[in-house]
């Protein structure tokens, strides 16, 4: 294939797990189908399934592109600072600025697909579940680095995480389903006290 080809067969893929990102926040990762995306996107149903083996495929597709997204937007900001007090300081405001300003139309993706696929066993679980592990791993690690600099750990680090977790959670539902904007801040406050952060800038 020629390179000015691949190069526009990249571009829409990129298109069409962009417009399925949006659309599976919005109805589910099992709502997706090739025939709404074909509307959306005006095109064929053969050239909406063509860059994808198979409806799993799109769904995967769709998943690893909702998760790029959440790093570049909550872990692009402290890319550069070292683990400890501050990265986990503007970790927490990263997080909570993803949540009002969210850059998925139906809220945050992994919320929504955690509550659609946890009592579905099968693949595209069993990726997300990889994800959120991931993640989980990460922020134990960055609550440990702040308890460590800090010198206190009044609580297990994954005792925390799962707090902070649980906050952006409900941050989350009363932002999309309450339309409550000024649950950021009630969040954001209740992330810090909750990683003893409430005196660090």
């Amino acid at each position: 294939m020629p390179r000015s080809s691949r190069a526009e067969a990249a571009r829409t893929r990129e298109r069409i797990v962009r417009a399925a990102v949006d659309e599976a926040s919005r109805i589910g990762l099992e709502g997706l189908t090739i025939g709404t995306l074909a509307d959306l996107l005006s095109m064929s149903k053969a050239g909406v399934s063509g860059p994808f083996g198979s409806r799993e495929d799109l769904q995967y597709a769709v998943l690893e592109k909702a998760g790029r997204i959440f790093r570049d937007t909550v872990l692009g900001p402290i890319a550069d600072l070292p683990p400890g007090v501050e990265r986990l300081a503007r970790l927490i405001d990263a997080w909570i600025d993803y949540l009002t300003e969210c850059p998925f139309p139906g809220g945050c993706f992994t919320t929504a697909a955690s509550a659609e696929l946890d009592g579905r066993p099968g693949p595209l679980r069993d990726r997300l579940r990889a994800a959120i592990l991931e993640w989980r791993s990460f922020l134990i690690a960055q609550i440990a680095a702040s308890q460590k600099e800090r010198g206190t750990a009044h609580h297990p680090a994954a005792e925390i995480a799962t707090a902070l977790v649980g906050i952006s959670m409900a941050v989350n539902q009363e932002i999309q389903l309450l339309g409550d904007r000024s649950a950021a801040e009630r969040g954001r406050a209740a992330m810090r006290t909750a990683a003893g952060l409430d005196g660090a800038r």
